[in-house]
């Protein structure tokens, strides 16, 4: 069965990743779940946040949404992709070129994921909850319809 993709929640998990790595300088989640009602990231971290940090972490997420960036994507060959992005999650070495979704100016990153056309189709950025268990991060958010 091929992945399902929610686009306004999948593109909402790139601001999230993009601002959990200016925020507090760790790698984007190496697992997320994605959904219609609710998604979580989970990142390798190296204790849990404060309630503070995650209103400033849902707070910094809203406001680029709030840009309305636009999404672009841009095919990359393989070996310039290396030198400017983390590939260590692509399914296969038999590659020569690989795809980079852009979200305005705030992120990067190689995705196969569907994407919204810009961020003023999100909505309003929820965390739900967020917990910390053995050097994991887990956030649970959801994203209000732009409707």
């Amino acid at each position: 069965m091929a992945k399902s993709y929610v686009p306004h929640m999948h593109t909402a998990e790139h601001i999230l990743n993009g601002t959990m790595v200016a925020m507090f300088g760790c790698d984007r989640c190496y697992s997320a779940h994605i959904n219609t009602k609710k998604s979580k990231c989970d990142y390798t971290f190296d204790r849990p946040i404060t309630d503070e940090e995650a209103e400033t972490l849902q707070s910094t997420v809203n406001t680029q949404l709030r840009r309305n960036l636009e999404v672009t994507e841009e095919i990359m060959p393989l070996e310039q992709a290396k030198k400017q992005y983390n590939l260590s999650r692509l399914p296969s070495d038999d590659i020569t070129t690989i795809r980079i979704v852009h979200v305005g100016d705030y992120d990067s990153c190689p995705c196969i994921g569907e994407h919204v056309q810009n961020t003023s189709e999100i909505g309003e950025f929820t965390i739900n909850s967020y917990d910390f268990e053995n050097g994991r991060l887990r956030i649970r958010f959801k994203c209000k319809s732009a409707d």
